[in-house]
């Protein structure tokens, strides 16, 4: 090589270098951005939550779009930003051109500003590069940044999941609904549709989608999923609410082999790769339901799979949570691959023909035992693991937490004689020792014995209501009694409250008093006569809540905080035929009212109708420590009928506000009062408020710098659904059971069990 060769070749490389690197440049790709209906409707996320930016513009009635722009996806999300001085309506102008254009660096550093002080330096360009858009990775890395500083509470989640489908291919699916394993979703302004079929990292608050994070693959297996028979040979499957359609090659099966059983499917790019059908199962009486196993008689406790799955399989066909599993009851079948439970199928409606309650201590503390003892008439009958055990009659049985009969985890106790009851010696009720029809189960826990009384519902309710009404009390108020304990006890067994340790109740006031007065002729009678009858409204048993006395008038669902919608056959009235509605929503007229000692009404004989009492502001100050001193307090809300739902207290140190009827009663209530009834009689010893129903009078100071409050109340309990004494002077006036429960559950029709529709 010659000496200009040479220096020709060492000059050229540089130079061609360089023009490699200005072809790069000219022809790189310009970084994907981002719209800005995307990226404010993310902002307006952090803030708050989709229906709140709905709220907000229906309560303010400001729409700053026009007005055939104004059902656009983005508007609410801008809408807010503008109502909350984080956009410039002038800057950034309310149109559709604007939302659907790419953000640019100036409006995303004008924007962090706004949220967070300080955070628009993290992106702040040079004059040349302000009005260029955003690339969206820079966007979602200062959203992160956001997000730290403004979600502190974590309401923005990150979720892995599959993607079943989208209004593309589920043709009745509402616009932007995502189908995914984690749930519905609404996906406003991100692009899925693509995505169908692939596992998916999503940004997510409450059910609105805000990013696609990652498409973390292609490859995914749906387990446990329920198969169909389709057509033309397909078969069909149901992906939580979503019914999909897959073409089947005979190298994989026969379609008809497939229906009707649970299966994992294995997907590629969305073409079915592999059906993996589980074919075994397993029935039995259901004993335990905890979080991560059942029980079920014969079979002991079984782990369930990581994609456990709940399918109802009778009427509508749909998938249901592990909850929907019912103790006590053989209504469902279950699907065991590999020593685990991989779905619950539920092929019966539940009939409530009996029910599990759990008993609780003497004076109802607690629902655990150190040892129990029991016996019976006629003996009894011990069944552990593989042995069944027969004790003498009248011989006592003594359980205690170290017994090698709980090796197993439990024992069941029947009588040796059908018909006869077991006594439980260890604990005591108000009419001494009680005894208990069907059968005793004794189940060792990490806390002590629990005792659980399995029987049939019919027989609960002959122990169930003495306890909650007089027997002396006329029998139609007893029959409406009683078919309200049944709608009641119908609801609670489907909540399996106390699912882990195999019960639906327990025996005290938490649910409904069980067998702590004995059952007498005349209840027994109104449970028989009522056979089966419960309170149906829209097809649907209700939830019958009841109390012992009015003030004269009933109130809503909504004094728990709920939305009174929820239950609109609670809606609350006047105790008298017409059945009208006082407004009684101001301190004036709800205090002229309650201070009517003689305002006609059902409830008006009963000692509890109107009652009085006075109390300090020492003695509240016991229960009542945030606020100083207390100078002062004043019902601020009430609901229908006039109850208290909100008491403002005031005080030396600050103000605090009582919510709720419940709180209501523990804080004003002491164990100093002395209530003074209708009749003249007292009451003491009673550390709450008999009801919510006050009216309070500030009676001043005195020397000794104590104020005294005087409250004037009436009735007794929580004034949701029947008063039960308003029932006994109904049925006293000639009404039957079915004029008082309708009265009391407005527009419900009394029928039995198996006619629901649900």
């Amino acid at each position: 090589m010659n000496k200009k060769t040479f220096i020709g070749f060492i000059v050229g490389i540089p130079l061609l270098v360089l023009i490699l690197i200005i072809i790069i440049l000219v022809n790189e790709p310009e970084p994907e951005g981002i719209s800005r209906g995307v990226a404010y409707k993310s902002a307006a996320l952090l803030l708050t939550d989709r229906e709140n930016c709905e709220k907000m513009l229906t309560d303010h009635n400001q729409d700053y779009f026009p007005e055939k722009e104004q059902n656009k996806w983005y508007a609410k999300y801008m809408n807010y930003l503008y109502a909350g001085g984080y956009l410039d309506p002038h800057e950034i102008p309310a149109k559709s051109d604007t939302a659907e254009g790419f953000l640019t660096y100036k409006e995303a550093e004008s924007l962090a500003e706004a949220l967070v002080p300080g955070s628009g330096k993290k992106i702040h360009e040079s004059s040349k590069k302000q009005n260029k858009k955003l690339p969206a990775d820079e966007w979602w890395y200062l959203y992160e940044e956001l997000r730290q500083t403004l979600d502190k509470e974590g309401t923005v989640k990150v979720l892995d999941v599959l993607l079943y489908g989208t209004p593309t291919n589920v043709k009745t699916a509402s616009a932007w609904t995502a189908y995914t394993s984690g749930g519905n979703f609404q996906f406003e302004g991100i692009s899925l549709d693509s995505y169908i079929d692939w596992e998916l990292k999503l940004l997510v608050k409450g059910n609105e989608i805000i990013a696609l994070k990652e498409a973390v693959t292609d490859s995914i297996t749906y387990k446990n999923v329920w198969l169909t028979t389709g057509t033309g040979g397909t078969f069909g499957v149901y992906l939580g609410a979503v019914e999909r359609t897959f073409p089947l090659e005979a190298s994989l099966g026969q379609p008809e082999d497939f229906a009707n059983n649970i299966a994992d499917i294995s997907l590629k790019r969305g073409s079915l790769q592999k059906v993996t059908l589980k074919k075994k199962k397993i029935s039995g009486k259901v004993l335990a339901v905890k979080e991560d196993s059942v029980e079920v008689e014969g079979y002991g406790s079984l782990k369930l799979d990581k994609d456990f799955k709940v399918y109802r399989l009778y009427g509508k066909f749909e998938e249901r949570s592990v909850s929907d599993i019912l103790v006590g009851y053989d209504i469902q079948d279950f699907v065991v691959a590999h020593g685990r439970i991989c779905a619950a199928l539920l092929v019966r409606e539940f009939d409530a023909k009996s029910i599990r309650v759990l008993l609780m201590n003497t004076n109802f503390q607690s629902i655990f035992h150190p040892s129990v003892t029991l016996s019976a008439e006629s003996g009894l009958s011990l069944s552990y693991g593989e042995k069944v055990v027969k004790v003498p009659p009248k011989a006592e049985v003594i359980i205690d937490t170290s017994d090698e009969r709980l090796k197993d985890g439990r024992i069941v106790i029947a009588p040796l004689e059908k018909g006869d009851s077991i006594f439980v010696n260890s604990i005591q009720r108000s009419y001494g020792t009680p005894t208990y029809d069907g059968t005793i189960e004794v189940r060792k826990e990490a806390d002590g014995l629990v005792l659980i009384n399995e029987l049939y519902l019919e027989d609960y309710l002959i122990r169930v209501v003495p306890s909650e009404m007089p027997d002396s009390y006329e029998k139609e108020a007893l029959k409406a009694q009683a078919v309200c304990a049944r709608t009641y006890a119908f609801r609670q067994i489907q909540s399996n409250t106390y699912s882990k340790y195999g019960a639906h109740v327990d025996d005290s006031t938490r649910f409904q008093v069980y067998n702590n007065l004995q059952a007498a002729s005349k209840t027994e009678e109104a449970v028989r006569e009522t056979y089966g009858k419960l309170l149906f409204y829209n097809e649907k048993p209700i939830e019958a809540f009841y109390f012992s006395t009015s003030c004269g008038h009933t109130t809503d669902g909504s004094i728990w905080g709920g939305d009174p919608a929820q239950f609109p056959y609670l809606d609350g009235s006047l105790l008298q035929d017409s059945r009208g509605v006082l407004n009684l929503s101001t301190n004036s007229d709800f205090e002229e009212f309650i201070k009517k000692k003689d305002y006609a009404a059902y409830d008006s004989g009963f000692p509890m109708y109107r009652w009085e009492t006075t109390v300090t502001n020492r003695q509240l100050e016991e229960e009542i420590t945030e606020v100083g001193s207390i100078l002062n307090i004043t019902v601020t809300e009430r609901g229908v009928g006039g109850i208290v739902k909100k008491l403002r207290v005031e005080g030396s140190d600050g103000v605090m506000t009582i919510n709720g009827e419940g709180q209501v009663r523990a804080k004003l209530g002491n164990k100093y009062m002395t209530i003074t009834k209708l009749d003249g009689t007292l009451m003491k010893n009673f550390d709450s408020l008999p009801s919510a129903y006050i009216a309070i009078e500030n009676q001043g100071v005195d020397d000794n710098n104590i104020t005294t409050f005087h409250i004037y109340g009436g009735g007794y309990g929580h004034g949701v659904g029947m008063s039960q004494n308003g029932a006994q002077a109904m049925a006293k006036s000639g009404k039957n059971f079915e004029d008082i429960l309708k009265f009391f559950y407005h527009d419900t029709e009394v029928r039995e069990a198996e006619q629901s529709k649900e």
